[in-house]
């Protein structure tokens, strides 16, 4: 089974803005072709799973990370959006389904540490994702535990909309308390993402975006990342 080596996290390119490609955004019919085609270019997948009580969509489940797994090495990072009550039986079903990173939501407070506890012991990256109207300093207490930091600049679970006005703001807030942490996490921003979007977003200090359609829509897909690397 392929998987990414040991060290992936350590390993992610860092001096560059990095692209983290949203498996919403794909061709669910042809995934096998599109997990090929970004082959080189993704620097993680991401998996958006929501159970319609949290987020009010419905996306994804384990076996879709389970089947990704056998097809590709690169790091699979699953973005949980579900209630409190599944919250710990979902990072275990994804966990063997093949994931490297889970991010919870900081709005899962009451189980947040519980959660965190669970990811450290199953040896796997974790990650923390803020809704767009969660004051950011909530993740603060939970910074010495975490590997990456997401920060939603629309509304949660539904595609199409614009960036909120207060997504660069909140990720210069966010970078700001990962620098006095000094822990090495990386600052995503998930949402929103367009052509004229991403450069702000990078200047106000996001090391990856989830790429959509921007991606998996591009006519050329090894020009939008040479773009997108140069930023």
């Amino acid at each position: 089974m392929p998987a990414p080596a040991p060290a992936w996290l350590n390993n992610l390119p860092r001096h560059r803005l990095m692209g983290e490609f949203s498996m919403w955004s794909a061709d669910l019919i042809h995934l096998a072709d599109d997990l090929a085609r970004i082959e080189g270019h993704a620097d993680l997948l991401h998996v958006d799973v929501a159970d319609g009580h949290f987020a009010t969509a419905m996306l994804f489940f384990p076996d879709l990370v389970a089947r990704m797994r056998v097809a590709t090495a690169v790091p699979i990072h699953v973005h949980l959006m579900v209630a409190d009550s599944i919250l710990i039986s979902q990072i275990e079903q994804f966990a063997e389904a093949g994931a490297d990173l889970i991010s919870i939501h900081v709005e899962n407070q009451a189980l947040a540490d519980d959660a965190l506890d669970r990811l450290e012991a199953l040896g796997l990256a974790s990650g923390m994702v803020l809704k767009v109207e969660t004051p950011v300093d909530q993740v603060v207490p939970y910074l010495d535990r975490l590997d990456f930091v997401t920060l939603l600049g629309t509304a949660i679970g539904v595609k199409g909309q614009g960036l909120d006005p207060q997504a660069t703001t909140r990720l210069r807030a966010a970078g700001e308390h990962i620098a006095r942490s000094g822990r090495p996490i990386v600052l995503a921003a998930d949402g929103g993402i367009r052509e004229h979007t991403v450069p702000l977003l990078r200047q106000a200090g996001a090391n990856t975006v989830v790429l959509g359609s921007l991606a998996f829509g591009a006519p050329d897909l090894g020009a939008r990342l040479d773009w997108l690397h140069r930023l």
